[in-house]
C-alpha cells in the first residue's frame, strides 16, 4: 500500500476532526479517553477470559473473542489519533498515513461484518440443529470461517482504498471528518470520481446485503424453530442465546448503512460523523458489555476470575 501510485499533489490531509470549539476540546479528550480504556479494558479482557477458561472453548465464544479483538483493532486504528487531536491540537495526517488508516479500518470493520454472519450462523447451528451441532461447527469448521473474515476484510480494504486513492487530490485537502473515511477522503477529488464512488456503492452494498441476508435467514429459521417449541425453558433458552447477537448487529449495521449506502449528493458530514463515532468508538465499547450482561456463562468466568484474583490478593495480604 505504502508503494501505490501517487498521482496526487496533496501529500497531507487537515483532519477537521469532531468540533473546533476550544472549550469543548477537554471535556472530549477525557469522554473519549475513557470511551477507550473502557474499549480496551472490556475487548481485550473477553478475549483473555475465552482463552483462560476452559468452559468457553466452544464455538460461539471462539467467535466472540474474535469479535472483541477486531472491534479493539479498528477502535484503535481510529480513537488514538482523535484523542491527540483534542490534546495537541495537531490534526494532519500524511497521505500515507491516511491510506494506512483507511485500510486497516476497512479490514477490520469488514472482518467484523463476516464475523456477525458466521455468529449468525452458529447460532442457527445451536438451535435449529442441536443434535447435530457438534458434527456441524467443528474446529475446522470455526476456524474456516474466521481465516475467510479476516481474508474477506483484507481484499475489501485492498479494493476500497486502491479505488479511493487511485484518485486525483489537487484542491482541497482539509477533510470533513475526524478520521480518513471513504467518503470523506473521495469527496476531496478534483477528478472524475463517478465510477470510483460506484464502486464504492456497489462493493458496500454487496458486503452489507451479504451480512443482512445471512443473519434474517438465520434468525428466520430460529423464529421458527421457536415457535415449534412446546417448553417456555426451551423458548427462554433460544432466546437468550441469539439477544445479545442481535443487538450487537442491529447497531452495527444501522450505523454502517447511514455512512456508506447514501448517494453522495445527499451524503451530510454532519450525519456522518454521528454515525461513525458510534460504530468506531461506542460499539465496540459496548459489545463486550452487551455481551457479559445478556450470558450466563461470561458472568460466571468473571465471577471466577475475581474470586481468584481476591484470593490471591488475600494470600498476599
Amino acid at each position: 500500500m505504502m508503494s501505490m501510485k501517487n498521482n496526487t499533489e496533496v501529500t497531507e490531509f487537515i483532519l477537521l476532526g469532531l468540533t473546533d470549539a476550544p472549550e469543548l476540546q477537554v471535556p472530549l479528550f477525557i469522554v473519549f479517553t475513557l470511551i477507550y480504556l473502557i474499549t480496551l479494558i472490556g475487548n481485550l479482557g473477553m478475549v483473555m477470559l475465552i482463552l483462560l477458561d476452559s468452559r468457553l472453548h466452544i464455538p460461539m465464544y471462539f467467535f466472540l473473542s474474535n469479535l472483541s479483538l477486531v472491534d479493539f483493532c479498528y477502535s484503535s486504528t481510529v480513537t488514538p489519533k482523535v484523542i491527540a487531536g483534542f490534546l495537541k491540537g495537531g490534526k494532519i495526517i500524511s497521505h500515507n498515513a491516511c491510506a494506512a488508516q483507511m485500510f486497516f479500518f476497512a479490514v477490520f470493520a469488514s472482518a467484523e461484518n463476516f464475523l456477525l454472519s458466521s455468529m449468525a450462523y452458529d447460532r442457527y447451528a445451536a438451535v435449529c440443529k442441536a443434535l447435530h451441532y457438534t458434527t456441524i461447527m467443528t474446529t475446522n469448521m470455526c476456524v474456516h470461517l474466521v481465516i475467510g473474515s479476516y481474508a474477506f476484510g483484507l481484499l475489501t480494504a485492498a479494493i476500497q482504498t486502491r479505488n479511493t486513492f487511485s484518485l486525483s487530490f489537487c484542491m482541497s485537502n482539509v477533510v470533513h471528518h475526524f478520521f480518513c473515511d471513504i467518503p470523506a477522503i473521495m469527496s476531496l477529488s478534483c477528478s472524475n470520481k463517478d465510477f470510483s464512488e460506484l464502486v464504492l456503492l456497489l462493493f458496500s452494498s454487496v458486503y452489507i446485503l451479504f451480512g443482512i441476508v445471512v443473519i434474517l435467514i438465520s434468525y428466520l429459521l430460529i423464529f421458527i424453530t421457536i415457535l415449534k417449541m412446546h417448553s417456555a425453558k426451551g423458548y427462554q433458552k433460544a432466546f437468550s442465546t441469539c439477544a445479545s447477537h442481535l443487538i450487537a448487529v442491529s447497531i452495527f449495521y444501522g450505523t454502517v448503512m447511514v455512512m456508506y449506502l447514501q448517494p453522495s449528493s445527499s451524503h451530510s458530514m454532519d450525519t456522518a460523523k454521528i454515525a461513525s463515532v458510534f460504530y468506531t468508538m461506542l460499539i465496540p465499547m459496548l459489545n463486550p458489555v452487551v455481551y457479559s450482561l445478556r450470558n450466563k456463562e461470561i458472568k460466571n468466568a468473571i465471577t471466577k476470575v475475581a474470586e481468584k484474583a481476591k484470593y490471591s490478593l488475600g494470600l498476599e495480604l
